[in-house]
């Protein structure tokens, strides 16, 4: 890479757009968090009858406690941050360095957008899995198959998950992880083609309701097209699969999510590969919304602050 493509690459605004992103997605997932909790509940625990959200989300305040739908609140909110930084970082400053001058298009947002997810995944899946068993260490399980782990922090859970699984198990879910990258892809690609429809002739800033409803409608798409891998994702990563003993270890990967979709589907039927879907969709739909207004009113607040011009790719 030239360094004038470095130039692009590490800058101020893709800086101001990681930062602006990462916050505005710790605060809308803060908001919305007991909605994950069920989802994630729904995903993982097989012999959980699937429910309206607020009657699981009552399930889980009755047995466990007012504070449970909050369990796992901090690596989860230390994870997410992590990641946003990372993507929405990779997403901006690939599309500075690669659409220099030329027009931004749906294909070409879906490609950078694939790119950014890659390096994101490969950078944060460690601290998701973590993030995974902690947030469900506790948790009250139907299926007596599951084993409880006890875990102090994220760094005991680093240390015991690499002394008794091994350092690869940190990357647990990778395959369907960078399976899902589609998912940031797909929501990115509407959000930032229905964008140029609202700007189509005059460049202006979006209204809050604007930017809500079309962070709402990318991000329902992306999580109905996406949602049986992301039940794989997070069983994989809770680590109480017993995963084929391969040689190639993407070999082993894709059997174990090829061996979950199809017991899903022999246990549950079709729906069951949307087993949770409501809970996911509320939440994800409701904290992505929340997530890009956010991100926007920041980015956009520190751009004016600092006297710093945002460019605009061609259209």
């Amino acid at each position: 890479m030239s360094s004038e493509k470095l130039a692009e690459v590490f800058t101020y605004e893709s800086l101001v757009h990681a930062v602006a992103g990462a916050m505005g997605s710790v605060t809308a997932m803060t908001v919305f968090f007991p909605l994950d909790t069920a989802r994630l509940r729904l995903q993982v625990d097989e012999k959980r009858k699937a429910k309206s959200t607020p009657a699981i989300l009552a399930e889980i305040i009755r047995e466990e406690g007012l504070l449970a739908p909050y369990r796992g609140w901090f690596p989860v909110i230390c994870s997410l941050c992590c990641s946003n930084f990372v993507y929405f970082y990779c997403f901006h400053s690939l599309k500075a360095a690669w659409l220099k001058g030329q027009a931004a298009t749906p294909s070409r947002d879906l490609l950078i957008g694939i790119a950014a997810g890659v390096i994101n995944v490969l950078v944060t899946t460690p601290l998701w899995v973590v993030n995974t068993r902690l947030k469900l260490q506790g948790a009250k399980f139907r299926n007596t198959d599951v084993h409880p782990t006890h875990y102090k922090g994220i760094i005991d859970a680093f240390a015991g998950i690499v002394r008794e699984e091994g350092v690869w198990a940190l990357w647990n879910g990778t395959l369907p992880s960078l399976l899902l990258v589609l998912n940031p892809a797909i929501q990115f690609m509407i959000y930032e083609g229905l964008k140029r429809q609202l700007r189509r002739g005059v460049h202006r800033e979006l209204s809050a309701l604007e930017v809500f409803f079309i962070g709402a409608v990318a991000k329902a798409v992306a999580t109905t097209l996406t949602y049986p891998l992301q039940t794989v994702q997070s069983i994989l990563r809770f680590g109480q699969h017993r995963q084929p003993t391969e040689r190639s270890r993407l070999l082993s990967s894709l059997r174990s999510v090829v061996h979950l979709l199809r017991n899903r589907v022999r246990k549950q039927g079709l729906l069951g590969l949307f087993k949770g879907l409501e809970a996911k969709l509320l939440q994800t739909v409701l904290t992505a919304a929340l997530m890009f207004l956010l991100y926007e009113k920041i980015a956009s607040s520190t751009f004016r602050v600092m006297g710093v011009k945002r460019t605009r790719p061609s259209r």
